[in-house]
């Protein structure tokens, strides 16, 4: 079982620091869900993995798991949904500001982010390209 959870947390960190690290932001996002999970995961594995054992100390059990990991998880869920919301905002904004969802540079600095820049080809003023937006290409 720890073999179990301590490879779905490796997988999950590295296919999350995977989309982290690719140039488009909806990949990003995913990836920073994924790595969230993982922590959420490794969280509550900490608490050590027990069946049938009640969380809180009663009369009658000679044995309890820890609530506090079960605690963490709960808060971390709800942290992580509010950072979730904000980056996909924070995403939208910028695809709406800039015509694409390349994470980096526009411009010289990226030429697939050019290219598929719809502000510079004109489609946001019904589909026509404008010749006083676009840029001559050498």
């Amino acid at each position: 079982m720890e073999f179990l959870i301590a490879t779905a947390i490796g997988a999950m960190t590295a296919a999350g620091i995977y989309l982290v690290l690719r140039a488009r932001s909806f990949p990003v996002i995913i990836g920073l869900s994924l790595l969230t999970y993982a922590t959420n995961l490794f969280l509550f594995a900490t608490g050590r993995l027990a069946v049938n054992r009640p969380p809180v100390i009663s009369p009658g059990s000679s044995a309890y798991v820890d609530p506090l990991p079960q605690a963490l998880v709960l808060t971390a869920i709800v942290i992580s949904f509010g950072m979730t919301a904000l980056v996909v905002v924070m995403a939208l904004r910028a695809y709406f500001e800039t015509g694409n969802d390349h994470v980096d540079l526009p411009g010289e600095s990226s030429p697939e982010a050019r290219a598929d820049d719809w502000k510079l080809l004109g489609r946001k003023q019904g589909g026509a390209v404008r010749p006083d937006t676009v840029e001559e290409s050498e």
